[in-house]
């Protein structure tokens, strides 16, 4: 099985794109809800949640997992990639989301400016940025922090007034800090629920980018560049779900974000 890392419930947006390029593939969702949210966690903790949840994939039958969590891949990836990986585990590969979209956002824009809409701690760690200069660095980059987005979506307020009202506020914000943007990314996996407010408060003109697709074509190419690594994953067509907290809570949150009718296995780490 592919294996996708989430530290809650915004990777199933990655997942559901994941299905849809690969949909002859077997997936394995792995939701650490007990912990979430890792955003203000320390460098330490994140790495440490992580790898133990990578782990586990590992141990279901996933010799390759994607860390489809901005916060994970930014903290902990290069880490597991380079410390672990090639002493414990060199026949198994973990991959993120970060790397692949900063490949590719500075193809959407004609102006060169490019805005990301991200929780507090992505933006303070610059991930983005540092990543998208090594591709483009003739690219402006401007970062806005949203802290109400997440909360409004999981608390499935994602189509309210008082969400639109602070989805505009932050995007004017945005756009008041760089005139010229014209490529928005979202790099937040829960924003994707949001589309509808913020497209409506975007002007026409401004290209919105979504990560999910991104990733899911990169993962595409990966497969084919790498077809050692296809032939060992399983074509069912089948996606089973884990979390560390109760399968009822995760049931009930996958709702919200397009997956009915799933059963979880709850585990504890």
């Amino acid at each position: 099985m592919i294996g996708v890392f989430d530290s809650g419930f915004g990777g199933l947006t990655i997942l559901r794109d994941l299905q849809k390029a690969l949909p002859a593939y077997d997936f394995l969702y792995l939701g650490d809800n007990a912990r979430a949210p890792y955003g203000s966690r320390s460098f330490e903790t994140i790495y440490r949640y992580t790898l133990e949840s990578v782990r586990t994939l590992f141990a279901r039958g996933c010799p390759l997992v994607i860390l489809a969590c901005n916060t994970a891949s930014a903290r902990a990836l290069r880490s597991i990639q380079q410390d672990v990986l090639p002493f414990e585990f060199p026949d198994r590969r973990v991959l993120g989301i970060i790397r692949p979209t900063a490949e590719e956002i500075g193809k959407f824009s004609r102006t060169g400016h490019v805005g990301i809409f991200a929780t507090a701690g992505t933006v303070s760690s610059q991930s983005y940025v540092l990543e998208i200069q090594k591709f483009f660095p003739n690219l402006t980059v401007t970062q806005h922090a949203c802290p109400m987005w997440v909360p409004l979506v999981e608390c499935g307020e994602g189509d309210t007034e008082g969400t639109r009202y602070f989805v505009k506020k932050d995007v004017d914000a945005l756009l008041a800090a760089d005139p010229k943007i014209d490529t928005v990314l979202l790099a937040c996996t829960h924003y994707p629920l949001l589309t509808a407010a913020i497209r409506a408060a975007l002007p026409p003109q401004v290209n919105l980018v979504f990560q999910g697709d991104i990733v899911a074509g990169k993962t595409v190419d990966y497969l084919h560049r790498h077809p050692e690594m296809d032939a060992r994953l399983i074509k069912g067509g089948k996606t089973a779900f884990l979390t560390s907290d109760t399968a009822k809570f995760f049931e009930k949150g996958a709702n919200l974000f397009g997956m009915k009718d799933i059963s979880a296995e709850s585990l504890t780490f």
